[in-house]
């Protein structure tokens, strides 16, 4: 399985709502906060191609984008081929 990587604030539904769906399919995931940390925020945004809402998701370094395209992966069935491949 890849590593999966979310970049989280406090009081975010779409963070939740994200690992929600991780935890349902019982896929584990690193959590990065950005609210207290300045350096992983510009982290987040440099390696999200300037994207500055959370969450952002990583899957072995590949952008995903945030919880709206996560679950339209989820939807498609494409998400488990791309933890997989």
């Amino acid at each position: 399985m890849k590593k999966v990587v979310i970049y989280t604030g406090p009081l975010c539904n779409y963070c939740s709502a994200a690992k929600h769906l991780f935890s349902k399919k019982k896929i584990s995931y690193e959590e990065i906060d950005i609210s207290n940390d300045d350096k992983k925020r510009e982290e987040m945004i440099k390696k999200a191609n300037g994207a500055r809402t959370i969450p952002q998701i990583f899957i072995d370094e590949k952008h995903v984008g945030g919880y709206v395209e996560l679950k339209d992966l989820e939807n498609k069935g494409e998400l488990e081929k791309i933890l997989k491949n």
